[in-house]
């Protein structure tokens, strides 16, 4: 029953995607919108393989994906030859912090990066001995564990959660991810179709009040539809819905900061039409742990 509801939902958006390709292709077959859709295609495969399969190979997985967001952040961020011995130590964090979602040691699982990687690494730069530079790349090792290892793990931890009213971890990660998906799409969509009024133009210019508001009731009513993926009452969806929306547009925005910060408008090419890891998993970064947490407290 729980694995027939991953695998309808599953089709549905392969329904929903080759429609759109089809559209694109014939209707509007610019490049940029093609790339777009191409990726699309691929993200829905590895991410269907990655979840559906079994608990090992999704924890390989998402480990994967932390590992690629946080190499792709370290890439960016100005960094000297002697604080590239913490980010090693801040890379074997990750398979530690997955090994701990794929066990359920709630307990170390939640405090291993907060706590201990948060006062384990300023020593190891100590051990380093160069001062100078010690504050702010102490900071921004940390900051990226926090988001981009924390933050997306809690989507591993999530798969591990025992069914509860005949949903499992596979539904609620797939709820999510797809939610936070649409409110991307949708924000543009509502952006496009009636914005008018700049919301944080000197951060992401083309985000509008228009665009946050459409999507926000357009996820709040989706999170109902699709709550037969959850053990959510339709209040509980509701207010899923609103969560999700909400702070996936503050990690959308949080991550664009960083990367105007920084001086660049994409934060790789590694996905076509997209950009980088980070912009894909920008909004994940914040539903992610955020979603977990709210589950969690309803139903565990």
């Amino acid at each position: 029953m729980i694995e027939s509801k991953s695998f309808l939902t599953l089709l549905v958006l392969i329904t929903i995607l080759a429609l759109a390709t089809a559209i694109i292709y014939f209707k509007y077959p610019t490049k940029e919108l093609k790339d777009r859709v191409n990726s699309w295609w691929y993200i829905l495969g590895f991410f269907s393989i990655g979840i559906m399969l079994n608990i090992t190979i999704a924890m390989f997985f998402f480990a994967f994906l932390s590992f690629l967001a946080l190499k792709e952040y370290f890439t960016l961020i100005p960094s000297r030859r002697t604080d590239r011995r913490v980010m090693f130590y801040a890379y074997i964090s990750i398979p530690i912090q997955y090994y701990f979602a794929a066990i359920s040691w709630y307990g170390m699982f939640i405090i291993w990066i907060p706590v201990y990687l948060f006062l384990l690494l300023p020593f190891r730069q100590v051990l380093i001995g160069e001062t100078k530079g010690f504050l702010e790349n102490t900071a921004r090792v940390q900051w990226g564990l926090m988001v981009f290892v924390f933050g997306l793990s809690h989507l591993a931890y999530m798969l591990t959660l025992e069914p509860t009213d005949g949903v499992g971890g596979k539904e609620l990660v797939l709820y999510l991810v797809l939610l936070t998906a649409f409110n991307d799409v949708l924000q543009y969509v509502w952006g496009k179709s009636f914005g008018k009024h700049k919301i944080i133009p000197k951060v992401s210019p083309n985000k509008t009040v228009e665009g946050f508001i459409g999507a926000f009731f357009s996820i709040s009513i989706l999170a109902v539809l699709f709550s037969f993926l959850t053990p959510f009452n339709w209040y509980e969806a509701v207010g899923a819905g609103m969560l999700i929306s909400a702070f996936g547009f503050v990690g959308d925005v949080v991550i664009s900061m960083i990367k105007r910060d920084i001086g660049v408008k994409d934060s790789g090419n590694l996905i076509p039409g997209h950009g980088g890891v980070l912009d894909r998993v920008d909004s994940l970064v914040y539903t992610a742990p955020l979603f977990f947490h709210y589950v969690y407290y309803l139903y565990y």
